[in-house]
């Protein structure tokens, strides 16, 4: 077990008056790097693995769904959700809803079972490299949070938003701005984001922005992202 203090890989954060903690690492830590880009993969794998977007529909989504087709349907978070509940999460309604399952029954399972199930009859990804394949199964079965327990049906965050913001200024704020009014062509001020989805919020924290180079603080101690989260849903909702 290595034991590696923050005070020494992130100076930043106790200038801004946090206490310092340690972060007991496995050996095999280096795995959390292949979790969050399995967690890209899930976001949107065609930017991460620079593919073409797909122009049709999916042949597997829904026909009941009629709010979003194309390259949107091609997305796993789009029928699965965010927070990974499918019908029965977040994805319950809204222009996302589809009724197909959620994916939390794979929590802890075997990473062979996604990789199947990726390249089958239904899901038709089989264009997406074996390697690649490996980081999204290996995000479906080691990666998972159980939302539920940070972000309430009401969209509150169970976070603590005080130390949440010395950690977004320490670590979001050279690329989103103080307020999260960056950068220029984000859709929308940040804080209008997250408040209105956190589920993507703390999916994109924790694994960071598909083909952009935002940090992903998978590796961090999941509270340090809870807390994060909880202070961005605070900034202004315009920029």
């Amino acid at each position: 077990m290595l034991n590696i203090r923050l005070t020494n890989c992130l100076p930043g954060v106790v200038a801004a008056g946090i206490v310092a903690f340690s972060v007991a690492l496995p050996v095999q830590a280096e795995e959390d790097s292949a979790i969050a880009r399995g967690g890209q993969l899930y976001d949107k794998w065609f930017a991460v693995i620079g593919a073409d977007k797909p122009k049709d529909t999916h042949k597997s989504w829904p026909s009941s769904n009629t709010k979003k087709k194309g390259n949107a349907t091609w997305r796993c978070k789009s029928c699965h959700g965010w927070d990974l509940r499918g019908k029965d999460g977040a994805y319950a309604s809204g222009s996302y809803k589809t009724g197909i399952r959620g994916l939390r029954e794979f929590d802890g399972g075997n990473p062979a079972d996604i990789a199947r199930a990726v390249k089958d009859s239904t899901h038709g990804l089989g264009m997406i490299p074996d390697a690649d394949i490996a980081d999204l199964a290996l995000f479906v079965t080691k990666g998972q949070v159980d939302m539920t327990k940070y972000i309430n049906p009401d969209k509150s965050v169970n976070g603590d938003a005080a130390r949440g913001e010395a950690y977004y200024n320490t670590l979001c704020a050279g690329c989103h701005g103080s307020k999260g009014e960056k950068p220029k062509d984000m859709e929308g001020a940040l804080g209008k984001i997250v408040s209105g989805n956190p589920w993507e919020g703390l999916h994109k924290i924790l694994n960071g922005q598909p083909d952009e180079a935002m940090p992903a603080l998978r590796a961090l101690p999941l509270q340090v992202a809870i807390d994060t989260l909880a202070y961005t849903a605070t900034l202004p909702k315009k920029k």
